[in-house]
Protein backbone atom coordinates (compact mmCIF):
# COMPACT_ATOMS: atom_id res chain seq x y z
CA UNK A 1 0.00 0.00 0.00
CA UNK A 2 1.21 3.63 -0.97
CA UNK A 3 1.83 5.41 1.96
CA UNK A 4 1.80 9.49 1.48
CA UNK A 5 3.03 11.39 4.97
CA UNK A 6 0.52 14.08 5.98
CA UNK A 7 0.94 17.87 5.64
CA UNK A 8 2.36 20.01 8.63
CA UNK A 9 1.07 23.12 6.89
CA UNK A 10 -0.85 23.69 3.35
CA UNK A 11 -4.06 22.55 1.87
CA UNK A 12 -5.91 19.54 0.68
CA UNK A 13 -8.00 19.27 -2.40
CA UNK A 14 -10.33 15.60 -1.46
CA UNK A 15 -13.31 14.32 -3.08
CA UNK A 16 -12.11 15.31 -6.12
CA UNK A 17 -14.30 13.33 -8.96
CA UNK A 18 -12.11 9.82 -9.57
CA UNK A 19 -9.97 10.92 -12.63
CA UNK A 20 -10.69 14.91 -12.86
CA UNK A 21 -7.34 15.60 -10.49
CA UNK A 22 -4.80 16.00 -12.80
CA UNK A 23 -7.66 17.92 -14.84
CA UNK A 24 -7.44 20.46 -11.61
CA UNK A 25 -3.96 20.00 -11.02
CA UNK A 26 -3.13 21.56 -14.47
CA UNK A 27 -6.03 25.04 -13.94
CA UNK A 28 -4.84 25.59 -10.61
CA UNK A 29 -0.79 25.51 -12.67
CA UNK A 30 0.01 23.48 -9.74
CA UNK A 31 3.37 22.37 -12.09
CA UNK A 32 4.21 26.03 -11.28
CA UNK A 33 4.61 25.62 -7.45
CA UNK A 34 7.98 26.15 -5.57
CA UNK A 35 6.46 23.78 -3.07
CA UNK A 36 5.66 20.46 -2.75
CA UNK A 37 2.47 19.09 -4.60
CA UNK A 38 1.13 15.20 -4.40
CA UNK A 39 -1.71 14.58 -6.66
CA UNK A 40 -3.21 10.88 -5.81
CA UNK A 41 -4.95 9.35 -8.72
CA UNK A 42 -8.21 6.22 -7.59
CA UNK A 43 -7.88 6.76 -3.89
CA UNK A 44 -10.00 4.19 -2.07
CA UNK A 45 -13.02 6.36 -0.75
CA UNK A 46 -15.93 5.14 1.86
CA UNK A 47 -18.53 7.99 0.48
CA UNK A 48 -17.50 7.72 -3.01
CA UNK A 49 -15.76 4.44 -3.99
CA UNK A 50 -12.53 5.87 -5.82
CA UNK A 51 -11.63 9.79 -5.17
CA UNK A 52 -9.04 11.82 -6.40
CA UNK A 53 -6.98 14.04 -3.91
CA UNK A 54 -4.06 16.79 -4.15
CA UNK A 55 -1.66 17.34 -1.38
CA UNK A 56 -0.36 20.95 -1.23
CA UNK A 57 2.31 21.67 1.17
CA UNK A 58 3.70 25.24 2.07
CA UNK A 59 2.71 28.15 3.65
CA UNK A 60 1.18 30.25 0.59
CA UNK A 61 -2.26 28.93 -0.97
CA UNK A 62 -2.18 28.42 -4.71
CA UNK A 63 -3.98 30.94 -6.54
CA UNK A 64 -7.28 30.03 -8.42
CA UNK A 65 -8.73 27.59 -5.65
CA UNK A 66 -12.14 29.46 -5.76
CA UNK A 67 -12.62 27.74 -9.08
CA UNK A 68 -12.92 25.01 -7.62
CA UNK A 69 -16.22 25.22 -6.67
CA UNK A 70 -17.70 25.22 -10.18
CA UNK A 71 -15.07 22.78 -10.98
CA UNK A 72 -16.67 20.33 -9.00
CA UNK A 73 -19.25 20.19 -6.42
CA UNK A 74 -17.98 17.50 -4.48
CA UNK A 75 -14.64 19.27 -3.46
CA UNK A 76 -13.56 19.91 -0.01
CA UNK A 77 -10.80 21.86 0.72
CA UNK A 78 -9.06 21.14 4.10
CA UNK A 79 -6.73 23.81 5.87
CA UNK A 80 -3.90 22.57 7.91
CA UNK A 81 -1.50 24.43 10.27
CA UNK A 82 1.09 22.97 12.16
CA UNK A 83 -0.22 19.48 11.90
CA UNK A 84 -3.89 20.16 12.63
CA UNK A 85 -7.02 20.58 10.25
CA UNK A 86 -8.48 24.59 10.91
CA UNK A 87 -10.77 24.59 8.07
CA UNK A 88 -12.76 22.56 6.18
CA UNK A 89 -15.21 23.51 3.50
CA UNK A 90 -16.68 23.28 0.07
CA UNK A 91 -15.87 25.83 -2.34
CA UNK A 92 -18.77 28.03 -3.68
CA UNK A 93 -18.99 28.76 -7.13
CA UNK A 94 -17.32 31.87 -8.10
CA UNK A 95 -19.13 35.32 -9.41
CA UNK A 96 -16.86 35.23 -12.59
CA UNK A 97 -14.63 32.39 -13.86
CA UNK A 98 -11.69 33.77 -15.96
CA UNK A 99 -10.25 31.57 -18.53
CA UNK A 100 -11.32 28.87 -16.77
CA UNK A 101 -13.88 27.80 -19.98
CA UNK A 102 -13.96 29.03 -23.44
CA UNK A 103 -17.25 30.51 -25.17
CA UNK A 104 -18.43 28.40 -27.70
CA UNK A 105 -20.57 31.33 -29.84
CA UNK A 106 -18.35 31.41 -33.16
CA UNK A 107 -19.61 35.26 -33.04
CA UNK A 108 -18.27 35.77 -29.46
CA UNK A 109 -15.39 38.52 -29.93
CA UNK A 110 -13.37 35.75 -28.35
CA UNK A 111 -13.55 33.51 -31.22
CA UNK A 112 -12.27 36.42 -32.89
CA UNK A 113 -9.67 38.35 -31.29
CA UNK A 114 -6.74 36.30 -30.13
CA UNK A 115 -5.43 37.04 -26.22
CA UNK A 116 -8.99 37.81 -25.34
CA UNK A 117 -9.86 36.69 -21.92
CA UNK A 118 -12.60 34.28 -21.80
CA UNK A 119 -15.25 35.56 -18.68
CA UNK A 120 -18.10 34.06 -17.40
CA UNK A 121 -20.41 35.47 -14.62
CA UNK A 122 -22.64 33.94 -12.48
CA UNK A 123 -26.49 35.00 -13.10
CA UNK A 124 -28.64 34.42 -10.42
CA UNK A 125 -30.27 31.33 -11.85
CA UNK A 126 -26.93 29.67 -11.34
CA UNK A 127 -25.89 29.20 -14.97
CA UNK A 128 -22.14 31.32 -16.32
CA UNK A 129 -23.01 33.64 -19.01
CA UNK A 130 -19.87 34.83 -20.96
CA UNK A 131 -19.36 38.32 -20.48
CA UNK A 132 -18.71 39.62 -24.12
CA UNK A 133 -22.00 37.77 -25.87
CA UNK A 134 -23.97 36.98 -23.03
CA UNK A 135 -23.91 33.13 -24.05
CA UNK A 136 -25.09 31.14 -21.74
CA UNK A 137 -23.07 27.59 -20.71
CA UNK A 138 -23.55 24.30 -19.60
CA UNK A 139 -22.16 23.78 -15.70
CA UNK A 140 -19.42 21.33 -15.71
Amino acid sequence: MLKVESIQNGVVIDHITEGQGMNIYQLLHLEDQKQSVALLQSVRSQKYGHKDLIKIEGDTMPERLDILGYLDDKITLIVIQDGQVVRKYHPVPPAYLKNVIKCKNPRCITSIETNCDHIFRLSPSGTYRCIYCNQKISVH
